[in-house]
């Protein structure tokens, strides 16, 4: 069973950065897409980052220009850097691999980001 665990959550203030890191583990496929999402209370979950299994990779306005998506091949990590973040960034932060039929297959449990102003 494919395993996904982020890391890196926190509570930080305004203007601060977090680098959350997702492992993934128990996967046989060699290239494969991945993804940050994002849940705050009483909203729905919505994409913040894509990284494609071509090496491209994808962000959502909110992200553009303060968040920054990337990945170890060797260690199978996913990470993404948030930088200049803003409360509005407070969410549950999940990550999802492999994209078949525009559904992510497999999630992680997430991890909490919260900024205070």
């Amino acid at each position: 069973q494919v395993q996904l665990v982020e890391s890196g959550g926190g509570s930080v203030q305004a203007g601060g950065s977090l680098r959350l890191s997702c492992v993934v583990s128990r996967i046989t496929r060699s290239c494969y897409s991945m993804a940050w999402f994002r849940q705050a209370p009483g909203k729905e979950r919505e994409g913040v980052a894509y990284s494609g299994a071509d090496g491209t990779t994808r962000y959502t306005e909110s992200a553009k220009g303060r968040f920054t998506i990337s990945r170890d091949a060797a260690k199978n990590t996913l990470y993404l850097q948030m930088n200049s973040l803003k409360p509005e960034d407070t969410a549950m932060y999940f990550c999802a691999a492999v994209l078949i039929n525009n559904e992510y297959q497999y999630w992680g449990q997430g991890t909490q980001v919260t900024v205070s102003a």
